[in-house]
């Protein structure tokens, strides 16, 4: 490929877009895309940013940026990284305002440059210092801080097993100074929806790669301002869904209990304050709303599976936790039960293995009432005629039931199950049937 004019490419893209002719769009995207591959993406890219001509245009020379840092960053030799750096920098805060999409895809670009680029030291203080005092570039900024995190197990990146530790430290050691620059945000931003749904999953981000300090976490406003936002009746669907992303990735990341005491307990207080606001969006029938608790119920319930098989009833083996999950159980969706079946597949399993009799009586009510719950959900419209199909929907449920049931009816018994049988009338309503004819 001969070097392009940036208006020769201009045009592809125009083409890509608007031409009504389909061949035309085939060939200006089999054109582009070598250009891509090219060494000239670098010079043509980094002038479509500078041009600013419309959405279209900055949106492929962004995407094309962040491609080529991912996959051919070696391209380029290293006295010209810190331009590029720079350059990056400067579009995305020119940029901030044209477009969302254009906005992370820049920001996913200088996240694996800084990932890539070992002389770039402590590139999470360095972006904070330079723009947390401009409040116009705290957009961008979040966007960067988010993708950062996500982007450290990328499989784009060509980054080593050194590297990648050296960075997770780098990571860790900045970590408590972007929380606060996260509660500084919500507290500056008050009640802004659009920016706690950026803070939220900018910190859902950071649990999730693990580098949060627990202490810290423990004692700070936003876990705070975390749980009041999913207590709120009037939170709308997207910020709660954020809320509820956040808390799971934060119930996930101290899997390991013993390790994480202060913010284990924060976190296993916080959600059982969710019960009435769980109960209120039944009430509303916000099936999105109720998804979520559910979803948060049954995370906590696997985080602290652990502790609560090996000291029910005492601290953090409370098992209120269970109560809520049998709770979402009764909802008449039966979409909302079936988030929760691994915590019961893993509970049963736990169990099956200790052996213990004294043990399975402590839990033995709660399958009880968890299979009374299933064999509600598994019956059929009475107006149902003929034997239900395995492969819609409701047939798939039906059996996930029956492979559930397999791994807790050691602890009822056969009879137990048969007496939920009768309810149904007739062995073509029964979810249990190939369970109960190995048992």
């Amino acid at each position: 490929m001969e070097k392009p004019t940036v208006a020769l490419v201009y045009q592809a893209v125009q083409a890509l877009y608007h031409d009504p002719d389909p061949a035309g769009k085939e060939r200006a995207s089999v054109w582009l895309g070598e250009l891509q591959r090219s060494m000239y993406a670098w010079e043509m890219a980094d002038q479509l940013l500078q041009l600013k001509q419309d959405v279209e245009s900055c949106y492929f020379a962004a995407q094309t940026m962040k491609m080529k840092i991912q996959t051919s960053f070696f391209e380029l030799p290293p006295e010209t990284h810190i331009a590029l750096r720079d350059s990056l920098l400067s579009h995305i805060q020119s940029l901030k305002d044209l477009s969302p999409i254009i906005v992370t895809q820049l920001a996913l670009a200088i996240a694996d440059l800084a990932l890539q680029m070992a002389s770039w030291k402590g590139c999470v203080h360095t972006l904070i210092e330079k723009y947390s005092n401009d409040v116009s570039s705290m957009t961008f900024l979040i966007e960067i801080l988010t993708v950062l995190p996500e982007e450290v197990h990328s499989r784009s990146l060509r980054i080593g097993a050194n590297r990648r530790t050296e960075i997770i430290e780098d990571l860790a050691y900045y970590s408590s100074t972007v929380v606060t620059l996260l509660m500084t945000c919500v507290e500056k931003s008050g009640s802004n929806e659009k920016m706690l749904i950026k803070v939220f999953r900018c910190l859902g981000s950071w649990f999730n790669l693990g580098v949060l300090d627990s202490n810290f976490m423990a004692n700070n406003q936003l876990l705070m301002v975390l749980f009041q936002v999913l207590q709120r009746d009037e939170t709308s669907t997207n910020l709660h869904e954020a809320a509820s992303d956040c808390v799971c990735s934060a119930l996930y990341a101290i899997e390991n209990v013993d390790t994480h005491m202060p913010l284990a307990l924060q976190l296993f207080q916080g959600v059982l304050t969710l019960e009435t606001a769980y109960h209120m969006a039944v009430a509303r029938e916000d099936l999105d709303k109720v998804l979520n608790y559910c979803r948060i119920f049954t995370e906590l319930c696997e985080t602290f599976l652990e502790t609560t098989v090996k000291s029910p009833g005492q601290g953090m083996g409370d098992l209120r936790p269970l109560e809520l999950l049998l709770i979402c159980a009764g909802h008449p969706q039966y979409e909302v039960v079936e988030i929760s079946f691994n915590f019961w597949y893993r509970l049963g399993e736990n169990l099956y293995k200790t052996n213990d009799p004294a043990l399975h009586g402590i839990f033995r009510p709660y399958i009880q009432r968890l299979l009374h719950g299933l064999a509600r959900h598994c019956q059929l419209d009475p107006d149902h005629e003929g034997i239900p199909e395995d492969t819609d929907d409701f047939g798939e449920f039906r059996m996930r039931v029956s492979d559930l049931v397999k791994d807790v009816i050691f602890l009822v018994g056969s009879m137990e199950c048969f007496s939920q049988v009768a309810t149904f009338g007739n062995c073509k309503d029964c979810p249990y049937r190939c369970a109960l004819h190995q048992h």
